[in-house]
């Protein structure tokens, strides 16, 4: 609840919906602390801060204290959760542990949205020498919790490493302890599969509150004459390759084609970014962590977004933000291309960076691709609502 990105999003957004169609919904999330005067706000949206410490600092992820503990603080102040109809949960931390937890405990049905690969995101937080040592232990935590009854072993295809292997041997016994499961994106279910989910997995993209559709998009128009207006609003962290993609923008600033990007967001790479940027002389301004609407204003002005992560996001909240307002993506990740419509977003022919540079420099010898792709995304606006999504979740739920 104190922190913006993809999940946070998805969950205010379906929240929302379901209420306004007489659906009662609680939300119960790590926090960082707050006052009585703030808690009680909270309260009657009906979200719900479960104990938390900050082992990890602050400006990063709220952590929930054991999933024990959480487990006595929700049944002891919300008893009334006994009479639900489901168990919604995101993620796999100490809170969704919780919920799962909870829902057997109370005979109540369980959903569990698998959002991220947790093995790409540990390698890229992770030192090099502890990254077996990290995944062991949060396996060894999530198993005193839910039983690990599917063991992932090293392999050629995502289990790469050890470490690897943990990580997906912590997601598909979290996924399996649900009733049924949600995956953004099919490729992201066919993962999971491969790896052993036994559980019904739906995929289900994510929507975009259908108020924001209302309003009127321009469609983008570049002609090469002035900078091409780039837009990053993802972390500024390794899995999501900010570094990389600096070093295309030099490349084609030594070609010649003028740009200009606008970052916003924060995260551990900032200040080797920045480095980068002067060092290169970059025309690169970083906004650091903004609201949302400031991000979708900004996005209604740039010609270009970008999300060049390469085997990490399952979906990709930025692409579909993008999509509601018009404007067209640069990508890395061919299975991110599932998510947009076709002719919509530029495919970088290899992740690197002289990949992303040769599809940077396709714009400046086709300018009128901006105008093409930007009108693709403005035609799938109807599709990307978020009452939509909602009529698939209750079909979900109800058929529980």
């Amino acid at each position: 609840m104190d922190l913006t990105g993809g999940i946070v999003t998805t969950i205010n957004a379906e929240k929302k919906e379901l209420e306004a169609r007489g659906h009662t919904v609680y939300v119960f999330s790590s926090s960082y602390p707050k006052s009585v005067d703030e808690q009680k706000k909270l309260a009657k949206d009906c979200i719900f801060p479960v104990k938390s410490c900050r082992v990890f600092g602050r400006g990063l992820t709220p952590i929930a204290r054991r999933p024990a503990v959480v487990e006595r603080q929700i049944l002891r102040e919300h008893p009334e959760i006994q009479d639900f109809d489901v168990f919604y949960v995101h993620y796999e931390a100490g809170c969704s542990i919780a919920g799962l937890r909870l829902a057997r405990k109370l005979n109540i049905r369980s959903v569990q949205v698998m959002h991220g690969r947790e093995d790409v995101g540990e390698e890229n937080i992770v030192p090099f020498g502890l990254r077996t040592t990290v995944a062991t232990c949060l396996n060894w935590f999530h198993s005193w919790y839910i039983p690990h009854s599917v063991r992932v072993r090293r392999d050629e295809y995502l289990a790469t490493t050890t470490a690897r292997a943990r990580m997906w041997t912590l997601m598909v016994n979290h996924a399996d302890y649900a009733d049924a499961v949600i995956t953004p994106s099919q490729h992201f279910r066919e993962k999971l599969l491969h790896y052993g989910v036994n559980k019904p997995i739906h995929a289900l993209h994510h929507g975009i509150d259908d108020v924001k559709l209302k309003a009127g998009v321009s469609v983008r128009r570049f002609d090469g004459a002035r900078p091409l207006e780039i837009i990053w609003h993802s972390r500024v962290s390794g899995e999501k390759r900010i570094i990389p993609f600096l070093d295309a923008l030099r490349l084609v600033g030594e070609a010649g084609c003028s740009y200009r990007l606008s970052v916003y967001g924060d995260g551990v790479e900032m200040k080797k970014a920045q480095k980068l940027v002067q060092k290169w002389g970059l025309n690169v301004k970083f906004y650091g962590n903004t609201s949302l609407a400031v991000i979708e204003r900004a996005l209604k002005r740039a010609d270009l977004d970008v999300l060049v992560s390469y085997g990490f996001d399952t979906f990709g909240m930025t692409l579909i933000e993008a999509a509601a307002s018009g404007t067209p993506v640069l990508i890395a990740d061919p299975d991110l291309a599932e998510v947009l419509p076709k002719g919509s977003y530029i495919l970088a022919p290899s992740p690197d960076a002289e990949g992303m540079a040769k599809a940077l420099a396709d714009i400046w010898r086709a300018p009128e691709l901006i105008e093409r792709m930007s009108r693709k995304m403005i035609n799938y606006r109807p599709e990307i609502r978020n009452s939509a999504k909602a009529d698939k979740l209750l079909r979900i739920l109800e058929g529980l």
